[in-house]
C-alpha cells in the first residue's frame, strides 16, 4: 500500500497549571520578627482551649494560626506585594482584567508544633484566584508543600510514571524544594497537601488569597 498514515505527530499542550516561584531571603528576619507574636499569641489560645477542655497538653499535631494579618502595618508591604503581583500574573496568563481589581482578601502566618505532627490534608481555595506561600522557617527535614493535578477525569486512569523525579506530562503530583525566603504564587484551584512534619526543625510560613472583583461591584459596596 502506497499510502502511510503519519510516523511523527504534533504535540500541542493544553490546559497549562502554573506554579511561580521566586527567591526572597532579605525579608525572612524581619517578617519572622512581626510574625513572632501573631505566633505566641495562637500558641497561647490553642493551650487555653485544651485547658477549657481538658484535652491532652502534648502539643503533637497542633498547628499555630494567626489571626488576619491585614491590619498589621508591619505587613503592608508584602500585602501590597502579593496584591500587585496576583494581578500582573492574573494578566498574564490571559484574563481581561480591565474592568477587575484584584483584593488581597486573607493573609496570615502558620507554624507547626516543635513536637512534630503537623500537616495538612489535601485542600483548594474555592474562595480565590491566585494564592501563595512565603516560607520563614524550613528546611529539607520538614513538612513542604505538595501540589496536585487538577483534573479529576486524569486521577480515573493513572499510569505509572518512568521517573517520578521528573516533571513530565505524565506528572500527578509536584514535591516542592523549599527554603526560608521561597516565595510560591499559584492558581487557587490547584490541589495541595503539607507532609506530616517529623519535629526536626522550625516549619513557618505566610498564607494569602487574593480575588479579581468586577469594579462595578466594589464601587456599590463602598
Amino acid at each position: 500500500m502506497s499510502k502511510k498514515y503519519p510516523e511523527t505527530l504534533a504535540q500541542e499542550n493544553h490546559f497549562i497549571f502554573p506554579l511561580f516561584v521566586a527567591d526572597a531571603p532579605e525579608f525572612v528576619e524581619d517578617l519572622n520578627k512581626f510574625s513572632d507574636k501573631h505566633i505566641e499569641h495562637s500558641k497561647k489560645h490553642v493551650q487555653s482551649i485544651k485547658e477549657k477542655n481538658k484535652i491532652n497538653e502534648n502539643k503533637i499535631g497542633d498547628v499555630y494560626h494567626s489571626g488576619s494579618l491585614l491590619t498589621d502595618p508591619n505587613f503592608n508591604y508584602l500585602q501590597e506585594y502579593i496584591t500587585n503581583t496576583s494581578y500582573n500574573l492574573l494578566d498574564g496568563m490571559g484574563f481581561d482584567l480591565k474592568q477587575y481589581r484584584v483584593l488581597c482578601e486573607e493573609l496570615w502566618v502558620q507554624e507547626f508544633s516543635k513536637e512534630g505532627g503537623g500537616h495538612h490534608e489535601i485542600h483548594t481555595h474555592w474562595n480565590g484566584h491566585i494564592s501563595g506561600f512565603y516560607f520563614l522557617k524550613c528546611s529539607d527535614k520538614t513538612s513542604k508543600p505538595i501540589f496536585h493535578d487538577p483534573r479529576p477525569g486524569n486521577l480515573m486512569n493513572l499510569l505509572p510514571e518512568k521517573n517520578e523525579n521528573n516533571i513530565t506530562l505524565a506528572t500527578s503530583k509536584i514535591n516542592c524544594k523549599i527554603k526560608p525566603g521561597t516565595m510560591i504564587f499559584f492558581p487557587s484551584y490547584m490541589p495541595h497537601n503539607y507532609l506530616l512534619d517529623r519535629e526536626i526543625d522550625p516549619f513557618r510560613f505566610i498564607h494569602w488569597n487574593c480575588r479579581a472583583y468586577p469594579k462595578n461591584i466594589l464601587k456599590e459596596n463602598v
